[in-house]
Formats: structure tokens, sequence, C-alpha cells
């Protein structure tokens, strides 16, 4: 597995992992006023979400038909999230189907806020997994002010939890060796 296709299950691992909180949320703190540029905590997740709906339009080729970075509308948060689900998914699907020569092709597109841009499908797809790790953290900071403890959304608890996860399917399958041990020191093992 390359870096891109980690980063897109990352992302799709964290947002599920993060937004299984935020559903729990009574629609007035989603809403609430908050000093943040995007107004409100529904509204943040909504940006991350409208930006990675661009990005997927510009390695697509296709218009996004958005005209700005923070929409004053924004749909309720259960669609909010099936909407994130689905294109989480469609990432992690869309980074598989990527050759090296693909992952290195230059899209041309137009920013949003005017003026030309292009990147590679690589950086592009580093930059979806990059912004919405940063909007998350903004989003975990309203959840302390409501006193509500965001999950703990950090790459390597991800790795950790992947490396378990393909321990215990191996378990199940065969006798096949683990991949770490108690005497291993490398960086996937941890303390049980």
């Amino acid at each position: 597995m390359n870096s891109v296709q980690t980063l897109t299950r990352y992302k799709a691992w964290a947002d599920d992992v993060f937004l299984s909180v935020i559903a729990g949320l009574p629609e007035w703190e989603l809403v609430a006023p908050s000093p943040i540029y995007f107004g409100s905590l529904i509204r943040t997740l909504n940006h991350s979400y409208s930006m990675d709906f661009v990005w997927q339009s510009h390695l697509l080729g296709r218009p996004h038909g958005l005209t700005t970075r923070n929409p004053a509308d924004h749909p309720g948060i259960q669609d909010l999230i099936g909407s994130q689900h689905r294109i989480d998914t469609w990432y992690v699907d869309y980074a598989d189907s990527l050759s090296r020569e693909q992952l290195d092709e230059v899209v041309e597109f137009e920013f949003i806020g005017g003026g030309a841009g292009a990147m590679s499908r690589e950086q592009i797809i580093l930059h979806v997994v990059n912004h919405t790790t940063y909007h998350r953290g903004h989003v975990a900071d309203m959840l302390y002010h409501l006193n509500v403890f965001p999950p703990t959304t950090d790459l390597p608890v991800f790795l950790r939890q992947s490396v378990d996860a393909w321990q215990l399917n191996q378990a199940g399958r065969s006798s096949a060796k683990p991949l770490t041990s108690s005497t291993d020191s490398s960086p996937v093992s941890r303390e049980r």
C-alpha cells in the first residue's frame, strides 16, 4: 500500500470516528455562533466536506459549481455525515485505482477565489487529507468548549488499529506469525 492509499484510509477512519461524536450533539450546539471564520460547528464541517467535493471535481475534470469556500446554507448533520462517508469512500477507491504515473499527473484548475492552479493528483489528495485534519482541530476546540471530548484521531492511532485488525484477521485464518511480538521494538509494536 502506498502513502496516498494509507492516508485516504486514515481520513475515512478519522472522519468516521470524529463524526460519530458529532452525530449525538443537539442541533442548537451544531448551529450556535462560534468565533471562527466559518461561524459554527456545522458550517465548519460543511466547509470541509465542500472542499473535498471541489477537489474531487478537479480530479475528475468537471465543474463543481461552488462560488464560495464558506457556503451559508448547509445540510442537516445526518445528511452531511452521509455525504462525508460517501466522498471518503470515493477517495479511498480513487487512491486505489491510481498508478504511480497517474499520481504524478498534473491537474490544472481554477481556485474558487480566482486564479489558476496546478497540482499533481498525489498533491491534491495529500492536501485533501491535511485540510480535513486541520479543520477537525477547529471542531475539536469547539467541542471542548461544549464539554465534549473528541476522540483521538491521530495517524499513529489509526496505524496501530490497522495493525491490530490485520493481526486478528490473520490469527483467525491460520497460525500466521503476528507483525509484532513482545520483544519487538519496531514503531508498530505497543505495550499491552
